[in-house]
Formats: structure tokens, C-alpha cells, sequence
């Protein structure tokens, strides 16, 4: 598998972080994190373990979803045969919904509100249970960037672990980044927030752009069967 598939899933997952919705639960495991900002190892290790419960729900969510689609011979070889012409369009989908040209109300949970809250009193090992409950809360674009931008991607190269596993890491990275910074420069830690806000609205829009030409070459050549190649 070539680095760039492996950037790619990386890259989806940070793009799903420092989107609106998925970092305002980025925001409240900050916040978890930072309780005992005088102890760092406290710090570290919590920042360690929410970013292993978000890797592990994302890589069982994404196994079984790949295995559900592979399990059927006729979804399997439809999927093989159809996959690139299906493909074109969802990106082009999930690239006007990043660029806020398609707005979806709503939001997708997967696990009762009561258990995040008491999550989010507990001690340091509930690190991990925030991580596992905040990733099974969807909404469009965080919902579009896995199960558009993803779970195609897994399909395509059957990876049914590394690659969620990789977009996984990628959802939590902004909260390692503050953990460190909590742990180790406070100071520091409006500073980088705000640049992080900052930029989050270019990196969705350079992102949907290109999403939005993936998905109209994909069209154009396995849609419509032109050869855009000199």
C-alpha cells in the first residue's frame, strides 16, 4: 500500500478533528485532560488513552462495516465493479458539504448522552471511554468524511484495519498536540488553539475543492469513459 493511501486516511481524520462539530467534542476531551494540568503524566497519559479509545472505535466500526459489504459475493463483486462510478459522485457530495454548499440538520450518536457525562466525571481511565463514545458522534461532515471518504478509500484497497486505524489517530491528533502543550508549554495553549481555528477554515475548503475535481474526474472517466490523460 503506497504512503499516499496511508496520508490520505491520516489526512481524513485530521480534516474530521478540526471540522465544527467533531471539534467541539475535541474540545470538551481537552478540557478532561486538562484537569490536573499540574500533574503531567496525569496529562499525558489521558491524552494517550482517549486517542486509543477514538482509534479503536473507528477501526471496529470500520471492520465491521467493510466486513458487512464483503460478506455478500453479490455486494463484494458489485461493489468491485462499480466502486470508482459510485466513488465520483460521493466526493463530490462530501466536497460541497465541506465547502458548506450542502447543509444537512442534525447529528448521529451512537451511545446515550448519560453514559458521556459520566464519562466525563470519571477518573483517567474514562479517557478512553470519552474517545470511544465523542467517535461514534456523527454529524454530516464527520459522517461524510468516514463513510464517504473512508470506508471507499478501505473498500478500494482492502484495508480493513490499517486504514481506520490511521483515521482513527488522525481524529485525536489535535488533542495529543494539546495534551503535550498542557503538559509541558501552558502558556502556549491559547496561542495554538486559536491558530488552529485559524486555519481549519482553509484546510476545509482547499480539501472540498479537491474533493469536488477527484470526484468529477472520477465521473468523467469511468462515468462518461473519457481519457483525460495526455
Amino acid at each position: 500500500m503506497s504512503w499516499w493511501i496511508l496520508g490520505t486516511a491520516l489526512w481524513l481524520g485530521i480534516l474530521t478533528s478540526i471540522s465544527p462539530c467533531p471539534l467541539a467534542t475535541n474540545i470538551a476531551a481537552i478540557s478532561f485532560i486538562g484537569r490536573q494540568i499540574e500533574r503531567t503524566r496525569h496529562v499525558l497519559l489521558s491524552g494517550l488513552l482517549y486517542t486509543l479509545g477514538r482509534t479503536l472505535a473507528y477501526l471496529v466500526l470500520g471492520a465491521a462495516v467493510m466486513a458487512g459489504l464483503m460478506a455478500s459475493g453479490d455486494i463484494a463483486r458489485f461493489l468491485q465493479r462499480y466502486l470508482n462510478q459510485i466513488l465520483g459522485p460521493v466526493l463530490i457530495v462530501v466536497g460541497m458539504v465541506l465547502l458548506g454548499l450542502l447543509e444537512f440538520g442534525g447529528s448521529l450518536t451512537l451511545v446515550a448522552s448519560g453514559l458521556q457525562q459520566r464519562a466525563s466525571k470519571g477518573g483517567i481511565w474514562w479517557a478512553s471511554v470519552l474517545g470511544v463514545l465523542f467517535a461514534l458522534s456523527f454529524c454530516p461532515v464527520s459522517a461524510g468524511l468516514f463513510f464517504g471518504g473512508l470506508i471507499p478509500l478501505s473498500t478500494t484497497h482492502q484495508s480493513r484495519f490499517v486504514l481506520p486505524m490511521l483515521y482513527g489517530v488522525g481524529t485525536a491528533l489535535p488533542v495529543i498536540v494539546f495534551a503535550f502543550l498542557i503538559a509541558f508549554a501552558s502558556n502556549y495553549v491559547a496561542k495554538a488553539f486559536n491558530r488552529l481555528t485559524q486555519v481549519e477554515w482553509w484546510v476545509r475548503i482547499i480539501t472540498g475543492v479537491v474533493f469536488v475535481l477527484a470526484g468529477i474526474y472520477l465521473c468523467l472517466t469511468h462515468i462518461y469513459g473519457l481519457s483525460l490523460m495526455v
